[in-house]
């Protein structure tokens, strides 16, 4: 029997297949935005857990009677940090204008147009977490004689102007170092575009240069420099130091994947797992190369457990930048060449006696800038992620040096024009009675971090007795 379809009929059936495509595609297009926006999230989520790290390592690094003045601090780089990102930052990194230029943003204060564009409450958030991190890296530097109302107003100025104008020159696009030409092929005045996958530069050189700044121009701690009180200077507390950095490490596993941006295709999936890959073996180079070194080749010639944790730190900030252009064979050897760099550079700054507790700029200095040299130098072109080092045949490395000198020049120069005025009007240092009876007793309530005798005493005699309990390198 033959059924006769009339036109009325296949019309109605092409109708019908239209709206069910339609359908479909926006099902598809709805789970893509949503798999993308669990990844941000989640991510974020483990990028904001890397505070508590820094909150431990730093705790543990500074003695009992300035506990609370650092905790503090870190929970002021957090707030000021979000604020300033939502009312400033935001805008100066990613508010690109219609009619661009190279230096800055100058739109979305506030996140005026968000509602426009839904898609960039995700990426505000993960990004203002990333924010906040190069505060955190500076008051771990300046720890135990800085005034808070002093570094209160660096973190303000830090991630409102400095770090916001380098994230737009690398990230947003349209900045110096990384641009369309008139033909839509990215570029940089320095040639090929700047490569910084995660914030080796972005985050960690700044951090590290505003760091190391910071620490000069406020000076040491009192009596650091004499020998009579060597072993008062030292953290209290090992195990939070361990603790802080597993914590560290573990966030690090939102910062460098979750940089992907998305997951909703296969390739950013591959991307991001070795991305993971290679954020777990550079660490584990770096840090035995330190723990090794600092066993048989330098002082103190011991296991260094404090020595091991900066070692980590220092193998994760290496790899942030080339995490995801670089086989894991590559990650090793730029891990192992950061455990030597932070080894050289730790010592370097004991010998010019700058006062930097938490070894901030060896880690995050040194190896934020040995981590886009070493895009410059490894990463296969032929291997189809994003590789061009030298080694290979590549010309990266001249646009990863001048990128990097750029930045470091601009985060030196705003940051000593911030803190020598601070300093200038005695806002920036403490003064010898604060450094003596610890911040804590002086302007904190309550008085102790902890609820033991150790640390009751207001005299500087009895508050120096009470740090000697724990040991840890600096």
């Amino acid at each position: 029997m033959t059924t006769v379809v009339d036109a009325a009929t296949l019309a109605a059936l092409d109708v019908q297949i239209a709206q069910r495509r339609q359908r479909l595609e926006t099902m598809i297009e709805d789970y893509d935005e949503s798999l993308d926006t669990i990844w941000m999230l989640l991510a974020t989520m483990l990028v904001f857990f890397m505070h508590s790290g820094f909150s431990l390592l730093e705790a543990g690094t500074v003695r009992f009677k300035n506990t609370q003045n650092i905790l503090a601090k870190n929970l002021v780089v957090v707030t000021v940090g979000f604020l300033t990102w939502y009312l400033v930052g935001y805008s100066l990194a990613f508010g690109v204008l219609k009619d661009t230029n190279k230096f800055a943003g100058f739109t979305n204060f506030a996140m005026d147009g968000f509602w426009a564009d839904k898609k960039k409450f995700r990426f505000w958030l993960f990004q203002g977490a990333c924010c906040a991190t190069g505060g955190t890296i500076v008051s771990g530097a300046m720890a135990e004689r800085a005034q808070l109302k002093g570094f209160g107003t660096y973190t303000v100025l830090l991630t409102s102007v400095i770090y916001p104008i380098v994230v737009y020159w690398v990230w947003s696009g349209k900045g110096f170092l990384n641009y369309p030409d008139d033909a839509g092929k990215m570029v940089s005045v320095f040639g090929p575009p700047f490569q910084d996958f995660a914030g080796s530069a972005v985050v960690h050189l700044v951090g590290g240069t505003g760091a190391l700044l910071g620490a000069i121009v406020v000076g040491p701690r009192k009596d650091r420099w004499n020998e009579a009180f060597a072993d008062v200077f030292q953290g209290h507390s090992i195990p939070f130091c361990v603790l802080g950095t597993f914590f560290l490490w573990f966030g690090w596993y939102g910062f460098n994947p979750g940089s992907t941006l998305e997951m909703h295709t296969k390739e950013a999936a591959f991307r991001a797992a070795l991305v993971a890959v290679n954020t777990t073996l550079a660490p584990c180079c770096s840090g035995m190369v330190v723990f090794f070194l600092r066993a048989k080749v330098f002082a103190p010639k011991s296991l260094d457990v404090g020595g091991f944790c900066n070692g980590i730190l220092a193998g994760l900030v290496a790899v942030t930048a080339a995490c995801s252009t670089v086989k894991p064979w590559e990650a090793c050897i730029i891990g192992l060449i950061a455990g030597l760099l932070y080894q050289v550079a730790s010592m370097l700054v004991l010998k010019m006696k700058v006062d930097d507790v938490v070894d901030a700029f060896a880690v995050h200095g040194v190896n934020g800038f040995w981590a886009v040299l070493a895009c410059g130098l490894f990463g296969n072109p032929d291997e189809g992620i994003g590789g061009n080092g030298a080694f290979y045949g590549g010309d990266q490395f001249g646009t990863q040096l001048g990128g990097s000198v750029l930045i470091i020049l601009w985060t030196a120069v705003l940051s000593l024009l911030i803190f020598l005025p601070l300093k200038r009007l005695g806002a920036l240092r403490m003064s010898d009675a604060f450094q003596d009876h610890g911040a804590d007793f002086m302007e904190h309530s309550p008085a102790k971090a902890y609820n033991t005798p150790l640390s009751c005493s207001p005299t500087s005699k009895g508050v120096r007795a009470s740090s000697q309990t724990f040991g840890m390198s600096a």
